[in-house]
């Protein structure tokens, strides 16, 4: 399989300025690839400074086309395209940013870009995603942590690798809260969905897919959870292509 993807779960650390932890893994990974433009997927961007959801991805553009220029590619963001799938097609490498994930599935479905995206990464093209930008690369949308403000068609997604990512992924509730803990959440979607991991991604790591191959990068273990299994902590250096089996 040619997949390249950069599966990032948070853009911004508390305290630093947009995406500024991830800048340097975007520029290698790009970079290593000898792309210079970018087409961008602003869908899950819901501004709320924003006159209407499309001044919202005129925003959301202009804020990542300032730190990818920077980085020394060029954007292009695909709300602009007459014909999206054509310019899926027609793509040196993919972008999806983070936002609201209902809101972004709902677009790619409706904009007929979801299969042509699969296609064109499997095809080998590189594909970064932060937050809901990973999440969409899963099976499904059903880990995300979002509030259903639109309704897609379905839950499905990209299915770029065969198991889900919980970006964000907290270890406890704040203080004084008495709702459920991520962890639980977690644990009520393998209740129902009992053959496939999910994994848990900190803030300030991302995972890296060259083929069959799966790194974690990143100074936070990752949290992995499977129906019957104790939930448990891998580290960057351990092995986690079992992650990438179709079996799984």
């Amino acid at each position: 399989m040619k997949r390249n993807l950069l599966l990032i779960s948070n853009s911004t650390n508390a305290g630093e300025d947009y995406l500024f932890w991830p800048r340097q893994h975007l520029k290698s990974f790009y970079g290593s690839y000898g792309v210079k433009n970018i087409l961008f997927i602003p869908y899950a961007g819901v501004n709320l400074s924003a006159e209407s959801v499309s001044d919202s991805f005129d925003l959301y553009e202009k804020r990542v086309a300032g730190v990818f220029s920077e980085l020394g590619f060029g954007i292009n963001s695909i709300h602009r395209e007459g014909d999206p799938v054509e310019a899926v097609m027609k793509a040196e490498a993919i972008a999806v940013g983070g936002g609201n994930t209902f809101h972004l599935v709902m677009m790619m479905q409706a904009t007929g870009i979801m299969e042509a995206i699969r296609e064109r990464v499997l095809g080998g093209i590189p594909y970064a995603g932060w937050s809901a930008g990973s999440n969409v690369a899963c099976p499904t949308m059903k880990t995300t942590n979002d509030m259903p403000i639109s309704e897609p068609p379905s839950f499905n997604c990209l299915n770029l690798i065969p198991f889900q990512i919980n970006p964000h992924y907290l270890d406890a509730n704040p203080a004084g809260h008495a709702g459920e803990t991520r962890e639980q959440r977690i644990l009520e979607f393998l209740t129902v969905n009992r053959d496939i991991y999910v994994a848990g991604l900190r803030e300030g790591c991302l995972l890296k897919v060259a083929g069959d191959t799966l790194e974690l990068v990143g100074k936070r273990p990752m949290r992995i959870f499977r129906f019957g299994e104790e939930p448990r902590e891998v580290n960057a250096w351990d092995e986690l292509t079992f992650l990438l089996s179709p079996e799984a």
